[in-house]
C-alpha cells in the first residue's frame, strides 16, 4: 500500500474512531473500544500533535498499569513541545502531584505552565499566580511574580480566553 493511502486511511480511521468516542454504546464494546485505540495510537504515531494529545490524556488517566500511564505522558510531553496547551497544562498538574518514582517538583510544574500559557492555555496563569503566591517543593513564595501572573490571569478572564 502507497505511503500516502495509509495516511490517507489512518487520518479517516481516525475521524471515525473521534466520533465513535462520543457514543457511549460504542465505548462499552471492548472490540470497539480496542480498534478505536488502535487508531488514536497510529494518528500519534504519525506525528499528529492533537492525537498525541488526546490518546495521551486517554492512557493518562484511563489506561490500565504503569506503562499506558508512562506512555501518556510521552505523547503528552511530545504534544506540549509541539505547542499543545492543554497537555502542557496537563504536564505541569502531573509534575507538582508527583508519583511513586518522582516527588512533586514545582520548578518543572512551572516550566509547563509557563508553556501552556504561551499556548494559551486559559488557566495556567491562576495556577501559577497560586503557585507563586503559596510556594511549593523547590519553589520559594514571590508575591511579586504571583501578582504578575494574577494580572495575567484577570485578562485572560476580561478577553475572555
Amino acid at each position: 500500500m502507497s505511503r500516502l493511502l495509509w495516511q490517507v486511511r489512518a487520518r479517516l480511521g481516525y475521524w471515525l474512531a473521534r466520533r465513535l468516542f462520543h457514543w457511549p454504546a460504542a465505548l462499552r464494546q471492548p472490540r470497539v473500544w480496542q480498534w478505536m485505540q488502535g487508531q488514536y495510537g497510529r494518528m500519534a504515531n504519525l506525528g499528529d500533535r492533537s492525537a498525541q494529545s488526546f490518546y495521551g490524556h486517554i492512557l493518562l488517566f484511563r489506561g490500565q498499569g504503569l506503562g499506558a500511564r508512562e506512555e501518556g505522558l510521552r505523547l503528552l510531553r511530545l504534544a506540549a513541545n509541539g505547542g499543545d496547551g492543554k497537555a502542557a497544562y496537563q504536564l505541569g498538574v502531573q509534575a507538582l502531584q508527583g508519583d511513586t518514582r518522582q516527588a512533586p517538583d514545582a520548578s518543572q510544574a512551572v516550566g509547563w505552565w509557563e508553556m501552556a500559557l504561551a499556548a494559551g492555555h486559559p488557566l495556567a496563569a491562576s495556577r501559577l499566580s497560586q503557585l507563586y503566591r503559596d510556594g511549593a517543593p523547590g519553589l520559594e513564595a514571590d508575591l511579586q511574580v504571583a501578582e504578575r501572573y494574577a494580572a495575567m490571569a484577570d485578562e485572560a478572564t476580561r478577553s475572555g480566553r
